[in-house]
């Protein structure tokens, strides 16, 4: 019987992955707080990509602005659920869980937020397509859950895959 190399465990890693989104966010919000508040935008891009401070009170881009108990209470279920779901699913597909804990590490990211200061720090400011000042938690919710839907999709394809293969159910 071969011994094993030291691997690190793949729970490690998602929390590695969420305390790196955790972080990333959390510094990036600090030096948005501490650099940009006080002046209108800073351009990188003039006319492109900004940097505009904004104290965000609502949910994602700015909704439902004031309901900041709903929204721990609603993200605090969301964040247990997550955590569960990795670690029932710890052994299962890697990028449905390192999906999982990008989007944990923003969720917990805009949490800290809203619990020491009331609002969400958004700093980023793509002019181009008018959109939303945004920060980099809710960048890592958003692209987490694009790869989720990718890792499904590529998991029900696989799926269905084994089903017609020889000896495996047709289901038709």
């Amino acid at each position: 019987m071969k011994k094993e190399k030291n691997k690190i465990p793949r729970l490690i890693i998602y929390a590695m992955i969420a305390a790196a989104v955790i972080a990333a966010d959390q510094a990036t919000k600090y030096a948005a707080a501490t650099f940009l508040r006080g002046i209108e935008t800073f351009p990188l891009i003039k006319g492109v990509l900004h940097l505009t401070y904004v104290e965000n009170r609502g949910a994602a881009f700015g909704m439902l602005s004031n309901s900041r108990w709903v929204f721990m209470i609603l993200s605090s279920v969301a964040l247990v659920g997550m955590a569960a779901f990795t670690l029932i699913n710890r052994n299962g597909r890697m990028m449905t869980n390192v999906a999982v804990a990008m989007i944990f590490g923003g969720g917990f990211g805009n949490m800290i937020d809203r619990l020491a200061k009331g609002f969400v720090v958004d700093f980023i400011d793509f002019r181009i397509i008018n959109f939303w000042v945004f920060n980099v938690a809710d960048s890592f919710v958003t692209i987490g859950c694009g790869v989720l839907i990718l890792s499904l999709i590529m998991g029900e394809i696989d799926s269905r895959k084994k089903k017609k293969a020889p000896g495996g159910e047709t289901g038709e």
